[in-house]
C-alpha cells in the first residue's frame, strides 16, 4: 500500500490492484459549520420522518430514567445518557439514506429511510454497529465500577441526596473529572472508527475493516476538525438529553444528516459513482397480510 500527498488531499492506493481508495481531503472548522447547515436543511425538508425515526430515542430516555429511579441506580443515568453518542453512529443508518437521497434530487419519505436494510453492506454495518454495542456495555460497566471505586456500594436514596454526594464531596468530584476523563477516551475511540465508517459503507459498499481504517486515516489528518466535531455531537447531545430527553428528536436527527455532509466534505465522492435508482415495490393486498411478511413461504408454494 502506498500514499502520495498532493495539495490538501491524501490519496492512498492498494499495492498490486492499481485501484484508488477514497481521497481524503484537509478541512477546517467552517466545514464542520456547513455540515451542520446542510444537515440542518435536511431535517427541515423532512421534518416528519426524521422525528419519527428518531422517537425511540426520547422513549428510551424516558424509559431508562424511570428504570433507574426504579432501581436506584441512579449513577448510572448520566452514563446511560452520554452512551447515545457512542451509538448514534448505527442508530441514524436511515437518516444517512435520507441525505443520501435528497442530494441525488430525490424526495425521500420515511421507507427510503428503511431501504438501508437493503445495502449490500448492511451486514458490515451491523458488524460495526456490534462493535459499538460492545463498547456503550463496557463504557457502563466501567462507569459503575468508578462509582463503586468512589462510594462503595450503598446507593443515593434520592436524587437531591444523590447531586449533594456528587457536587459536594471529594470522592464526588474525583468521580465527575475521573468519569469524565475516561468516557473521554470510550468516546474518543468511537469517534475514531465510525466517524465516517458507516456513510463509507452506505455510499462505496466498503467493508467494515476498510470503513474503519478510513475513519481512522480521517481523524489523523483532520485531528482538530474531528475534536471539534466529537465536541459538538457531545454538547448538542447533553443539550438534547436536558428537557427529559424530548430535544434528542431533533438533535439526533440533525447530527445524523449532518454527519453525511461531513462524509461528502471530508471524502473526495467517487467520480465512477452511479446514480441508485430506487425498485418499484412489489403492491401486496390487504388480504395477504400477514402472509406478506413471509416472502418465501410463497416462492416455496409456487
Amino acid at each position: 500500500m502506498a500514499t502520495s500527498y498532493q495539495g490538501n488531499v491524501t490519496t492512498v492506493t492498494e499495492s498490486g490492484q492499481g485501484a484508488s481508495a477514497p481521497v481524503i481531503r484537509t478541512i477546517g472548522l467552517s466545514d464542520l459549520h456547513q455540515a451542520l447547515r446542510l444537515g440542518w436543511e435536511d431535517f427541515k425538508a423532512v421534518p416528519t420522518h426524521a422525528i419519527v425515526l428518531c422517537l425511540i430515542y426520547p422513549v428510551l430516555g424516558l424509559v431508562l430514567a424511570r428504570t433507574v429511579h426504579g432501581y436506584s441506580v441512579l449513577p448510572l443515568l448520566f452514563p446511560l445518557a452520554a452512551g447515545f453518542a457512542l451509538l448514534g453512529p448505527f442508530a441514524a443508518l436511515g437518516l444517512y439514506e435520507m441525505s443520501r437521497r435528497r442530494e441525488n434530487g430525490e424526495e425521500p419519505s420515511a421507507w427510503d429511510a428503511m431501504q438501508v436494510t437493503r445495502s449490500p453492506s448492511f451486514g458490515a454495518m451491523l458488524g460495526v454497529g456490534t462493535l459499538l454495542f460492545a463498547l456503550f456495555v463496557t463504557w457502563i460497566a466501567t462507569a459503575q465500577a468508578i462509582y463503586t471505586a468512589a462510594f462503595g456500594y450503598e446507593t443515593a436514596a434520592n436524587v437531591p441526596d444523590f447531586a449533594e454526594r456528587i457536587l459536594t464531596t471529594s470522592q464526588g468530584w474525583w468521580l465527575i473529572v475521573v468519569g469524565c476523563g475516561v468516557g473521554f477516551l470510550f468516546a474518543l475511540v468511537a469517534l475514531c472508527i465510525s466517524v465516517v465508517a458507516f456513510p463509507m459503507m452506505l455510499d462505496r459498499q466498503a467493508t467494515a475493516g476498510a470503513a474503519m481504517s478510513m475513519s481512522m486515516r480521517v481523524v489523523a489528518q483532520n485531528p482538530v476538525p474531528m475534536l471539534a466535531w466529537g465536541l459538538i455531537v457531545a454538547v448538542l447531545l447533553v443539550l438534547g438529553t436536558i428537557p427529559f430527553f424530548l430535544g434528542l428528536a431533533v438533535v439526533v436527527p440533525l447530527l445524523g444528516h449532518a454527519t453525511w455532509h461531513l462524509y461528502r466534505a471530508v471524502i473526495v465522492k467517487d467520480p465512477n459513482a452511479r446514480p441508485v435508482i430506487p425498485e418499484a415495490r412489489e403492491r401486496k393486498p390487504a388480504a395477504d397480510f400477514p402472509a406478506n411478511l413471509f416472502p418465501w413461504r410463497r416462492s416455496d408454494r409456487s
